[in-house]
């Protein structure tokens, strides 16, 4: 996500390292690399403008001629006005309030992802304490009702279902009146699109503004068509009013042009964004943690959420028990790895940690977590609990079981018992009051 960019403006804060005193010969360059960064980037051109020019005027100011470390400030201010673009709205904010069901029309271009987003929102939604109802209002795509009834279901969600036969306006209020009657407290309602503007469909879609009253319009857009998104936001905005946005297939965009131009070019807040095409993958949108990733700087404590909701709590503290007690085995390190998987792919999961954000998704091995799953399991629970017994024969049969070779055993093995010394270095780091390190390796090539 956004790997380009990042490298680009990481390569351009190099310069600022370690420098006792910014000249304005290094501040120039410094902006000038910035800009090109975010022109390549796709990043709206009054946006480029605004924030080099404000960190051009900050930059001068005396904290930074003053400060110790001139450097960081400047990437200080580069971050906080990063974030001011981005804005400074509460992520997934949505109004729900008044007399149920609260409406939220979801509305954008055919190929969006709206449809997916429809569910998505929903099941965000229902894990944060609401009962959505879902309603496919787009009569003209084929299969989008079916599409929406099968996503929806997939995802334990109450869907609308109908012909199809009815204006989607008579559609969208059917469904609400069924919606009332079975005491749900959302609907989302999922609109038809088109391949590009046209009177017809903003028509119909003010026709549903009008009727339905909606407590949010989401315009929902697809983050790797850049500066196409914003100018259809625009569009959209100022025929509906929408009130937020979701970005799409964020995961994939290496540029970043649309997350960093849309709140400033449309006055409208990001509210959401999907990182995958899984359910699961569409998450609130925080400014500060965005800026993060870009900046390489990581992203926390997203980790930690998506840890938190990996995770049993139960097990946890058994874990921590073992640890302490280094009792850990490899049926631990195993229930371990099947967690990480739980939360995402590994590139997303790295790119969160500080530091990490050079490491390029060809450099990580997706695979790798299934092979070390499959040892351990072609494993006997004795085997698993007292590696050392492992000879070369019970090597040779775990190797056949799993369809892995020997070396490769022996590397998990040899990675496993240094695990296990510095679990125990760690333990006796701690009775000091040291701190230690994260104990875990990601598997690699």
């Amino acid at each position: 996500m956004f790997d380009s960019l990042s490298e680009r403006l990481q390569g351009a804060f190099k310069k600022l390292t370690g420098q006792a005193r910014i000249s304005d010969a290094v501040l120039k360059d410094t902006l000038r690399e910035v800009r090109m960064a975010l022109l390549e980037a796709d990043v709206h051109l009054g946006v480029v403008k605004e924030l080099t020019g404000a960190v051009r005027e900050k930059a001068a100011g005396e904290e930074v001629l003053k400060s110790l470390a001139p450097g960081q400030q400047v990437i200080k201010i580069v971050r906080e006005e990063l974030e001011r673009l981005l804005g400074q709205d509460d992520a997934g904010d949505l109004d729900l309030a008044g007399k149920p069901p609260s409406v939220i029309l979801l509305v954008g271009l055919q190929g969006s992802g709206k449809t997916t987003t429809t569910a998505k929102l929903g099941a965000w939604l229902k894990k944060n304490g609401r009962y959505p109802y879902l309603v496919p209002a787009d009569v003209y795509r084929p299969a989008a009702i079916e599409q929406l009834i099968k996503v929806g279901t997939q995802a334990g969600l109450k869907v609308y279902e109908h012909d199809g036969s009815q204006a989607p306006l008579e559609i969208a209020k059917a469904g609400i009146l069924a919606a009332r009657r079975s005491g749900f407290d959302t609907v989302l309602i999922d609109t038809a699109g088109r391949l590009h503007i046209d009177d017809a469909l903003m028509d119909e879609l003010r026709g549903l503004k009008a009727g339905l009253e909606p407590r949010e319009i989401l315009f929902v857009a697809d983050s790797m068509t850049g500066q196409d998104a914003v100018r259809s936001a625009g569009e959209f905005h100022r025929a509906l009013e929408i009130t937020g946005v979701v970005l799409t297939k964020l995961d994939g965009d290496a540029r970043g042009g649309a997350a960093l131009s849309i709140r400033h070019v449309t006055g409208v807040p990001i509210k959401f964004v999907g990182l995958g095409e899984k359910i699961a993958e569409l998450e609130p949108f925080h400014p500060d943690r965005m800026v993060g990733r870009i900046l390489g700087m990581g992203d926390v404590l997203t980790l930690i959420e998506k840890a938190e909701e990996a995770v049993d709590e139960k097990q946890a503290e058994e874990l921590e028990k073992k640890i302490r007690k280094n009792e850990f085995t490899l049926e631990d390190f195993r229930d371990q790895l099947k967690m990480l998987k739980k939360m995402g792919p590994l590139s997303s999961v790295v790119s969160m940690l500080p530091g990490m954000s050079h490491v390029k998704e060809s450099d990580l091995d997706p695979k790798a977590i299934v092979r070390v799953v499959a040892i351990i399991d072609s494993m006997t629970p004795r085997e698993r609990r007292y590696p050392q017994i492992l000879n070369a024969s019970r090597k040779r049969r775990i190797a056949r079981g799993s369809g892995r070779t020997a070396p490769e055993i022996n590397r998990l093995l040899k990675q496993f018992a240094q695990m296990k010394r510095m679990m125990k270095s760690m333990q006796s780091g701690a009775k000091k009051g040291k701190k230690g390190r994260f104990p875990f390796p990601l598997p690699g090539r």
